[in-house]
């Protein structure tokens, strides 16, 4: 029997995590087409983004530059590398490589771009870790086929993951096939991940004219792209590692009244486990065809489906994990924010400026909670707090309530691992400051990074260190040791 041990294996990958779509920039640089990112116009925390299939003048749109990462990747790699990053999660953006999506051949500009990027993380020995499709598919494809609605976005899909497995077989170890593929169970990924062109409002995450049936069969598009994906990887480098990604909302039943308890189940099953049990396990789960028959979804499943299903399983599962929520058969509750969702209040919690409940010993139940269904390696791939931070006069920036936040993630992960889970990598979200994707702001920060750009779309774009920088250097330089 091994001794109880709370120390984060050796070779742990500590890290950031990032999106091309809110950080990249360069919309319209080195042959790039238009990505539904792209469409999407700037909002706050109380006014809602649009989505506009006609660029607007004299509107901000915040991907189109972002933080600029196109320019200021050697940069901004040299700052990760200087916290000692042993991991760089970013996304590669398909419409860079292919600007319609449909296109008979890649953008060899676009391919140029990342072999540069993949060049300087090798240089400062930092793994990627990249997502393939990360809210962000080339808007053609959302005009001309309804997004991920349509089978053949599967065949350009496959294509373009083709094409980069290929181009980068020597440099890219671990892939992600989707990020958060679980939010087409929700009304609101409808357009974000589906590239489902909306009816009626052009308001982003406007749910009035949702349309399950539809949602639910481009999610049997994606994965069957995604399985398909797998394969393909695997038979073009067998050391290829390629995983999964779930947008992790736990939930507490509220109260300990049975119809509190079987609810909070029924929304881990199908908010989380629905997309993780048919990419890990490789089938629908039965809870899932219970739902779809009560709902009257039928899906189209094509002829050898279910082998494609079984043969492309992933080889490891990554999540992002914010915070938590509660769950009541009592509509009358208080509700609260979080990722990609909203929840009953919890009164033992306290809430972030944008009404995320902050809950560090939810991350361990949820790692439990993962680990003993599947007992595969995991990898927290998003975390982090999103706060507005004041530059003093002297130029620092004094970010202890994020240091405190991630410090006591950080230690129930400790308690995960010493609770038997394989963990093997975290990479926090937004670990240089980048545009939010529900809201389009910059006020929201999440990083160690701070960069000089306002909600308007104005600033210097200038980098600068917060105190959390050194603090998570000492972290990774411990290997999770010292937390202080």
């Amino acid at each position: 029997m091994n001794e109880l041990t709370k120390n984060f294996p050796q070779g742990f990958l500590w890290g950031g995590a990032t999106a091309a779509n809110q950080f990249e920039g360069g919309y319209k640089e080195g042959g790039k087409g238009l990505s539904t990112a792209d469409v999407i116009t700037a909002g706050t925390h109380t006014t809602p983004r649009r989505i506009t299939p006609v660029l607007e003048q004299g509107m901000n749109y915040p991907s189109h530059e972002a933080i600029d990462f196109y320019h200021h990747y050697k940069e901004d790699i040299q700052l990760f590398a200087e916290m000692g990053f042993k991991v760089f999660r970013m996304s590669i953006a398909w419409s860079r490589i292919f600007p319609n999506g449909d296109d008979a051949q890649p953008n060899e500009e676009g391919l140029r771009f990342y072999d540069r990027v993949f060049a300087e993380l090798k240089k400062h020995n930092i793994e990627p870790l990249v997502t393939i499709s990360h809210y962000e598919a080339p808007f053609r494809l959302a005009q001309q086929y309804n997004g991920w609605s349509d089978r053949r976005v599967v065949d350009f899909y496959v294509n373009y993951c083709d094409v980069i497995f290929n181009r980068y077989k020597d440099v890219v170890k671990y892939w992600l096939t989707f990020n958060e593929i679980n939010i087409l169970t929700m009304p609101f990924g409808s357009f974000m991940a589906g590239a489902i062109l909306p009816e009626g409002s052009a308001e982003f995450g406007n749910t009035a004219g949702d349309n399950e049936q539809l949602r639910y069969q481009a999610l049997h598009h994606q994965f069957i792209a995604s399985a398909r994906a797998v394969k393909l990887g695997h038979s073009i480098n067998k050391d290829f590692k390629i995983g999964c990604m779930i947008a992790y909302m736990c939930s507490y039943p509220l109260t300990c009244s049975p119809e509190d308890v079987t609810l909070a189940q029924q929304k881990d099953n199908l908010t989380n486990f629905l997309c993780s049990d048919v990419q890990v396990r490789g089938a629908y789960p039965g809870f899932a065809k219970r739902y779809f028959k009560e709902k009257g979804i039928e899906l189209v499943i094509e002829e050898g489906d279910d082998e494609i299903l079984r043969e492309g399983r992933v080889d490891f599962y990554s999540c992002s994990y914010y915070s938590s929520t509660c769950v009541s058969a009592d509509p009358d509750r208080e509700k609260v924010g979080g990722n990609l969702s909203m929840g009953l209040k919890n009164p033992y919690l306290e809430a972030s400026a944008w009404e995320w409940q902050i809950d560090p010993k939810g991350l361990r139940w949820s790692l439990n909670n993962i680990y003993n269904r599947y007992e595969i390696p995991l990898m927290v791939v998003e975390n982090g707090l999103g706060a507005v931070d004041t530059v003093e006069a002297d130029g620092s920036i004094n970010d202890d309530y994020r240091i405190d936040y991630l410090r006591r993630h950080i230690a129930e992960m400790k308690e995960a691992v010493a609770d038997g889970v394989e963990l093997i990598g975290y990479t926090p979200w937004g670990c240089i400051d980048l545009v939010s994707a529900g809201t389009g702001e910059m006020k929201k920060r999440y990083g160690f990074i701070y960069v000089d750009k306002d909600n308007d779309g104005q600033g210097t774009l200038a980098r600068s260190r917060k105190k959390s920088f050194s603090w998570y250097k000492k972290v990774i330089a411990s290997n999770g040791e010292v937390l202080e």
